[in-house]
């Protein structure tokens, strides 16, 4: 087998970028920026986005074998979780304050809104954008909503942080939860998919 290691293949993100649509938006269909309906959520910190796949099983074991006979899937949970730097984005704030969009529009220059005693099931499609030069990253998802929220702190020595989960779920029509898309670039990975005689 060939030797198909190259550096040029390590991705380093320099810039990551999240978008927010209404539910069930279309993908962009290129790398571009994503156009309207789609809103870019502002500076995210230096770590970027952190992305999860939470899988259990379930072993089916049976007399006469010393191992499981089957193996059952029985959850593959898909999540990201990252921290924007705008406190005051205000659709930053509402994903975390979980109160619709429209709420924070001011009439005035402020504006006044009450935190839900019941959570709301605001879900949105996203795009979570990462790059490194030319390659580029994509992750699509239809249909999330915000589920876990990390402390609020105004402080004197930094911004303050909105450290949101975001968790997701199929699409219309049954679509996958989550589509990745990838940018190699100019680096060529033809010897990963050889050729048959």
């Amino acid at each position: 087998m060939a030797d198909t290691r190259n550096a040029d293949l390590t991705f380093g993100a320099t810039d990551y970028l999240v978008y927010a649509a209404p539910i069930n938006t279309i993908s962009p269909t290129s790398f571009a920026d994503p156009v309207t309906p789609w809103i870019n959520l502002g500076w995210i910190t230096t770590d970027g986005g952190l992305f999860k796949i939470e899988e259990e099983s379930k072993d089916v074991e049976a007399a006469g074998s010393l191992e499981p006979i089957r193996t059952l899937m029985t959850k593959s949970v898909k999540s990201t979780q990252v921290t924007f730097l705008e406190g005051l984005n205000p659709f930053v704030r509402s994903l975390y304050d979980n109160v619709p969009l429209a709420s924070l529009e001011p009439t005035t220059g402020t504006v006044t809104y009450a935190l839900p005693d019941k959570p709301a099931d605001l879900r949105y499609a996203f795009v979570f954008d990462s790059m490194d030069g030319d390659k580029r990253m994509r992750l699509y998802m239809p249909n999330g909503k915000v589920v876990e929220r990390g402390d609020e702190q105004p402080q004197t020595t930094d911004v303050m942080n909105v450290q949101l989960t975001f968790k997701f779920y199929k699409g219309a029509a049954n679509a996958p939860a989550v589509n990745r898309s990838l940018d190699y670039g100019d680096i060529d990975v033809s010897g990963f998919f050889p050729t048959t005689p």
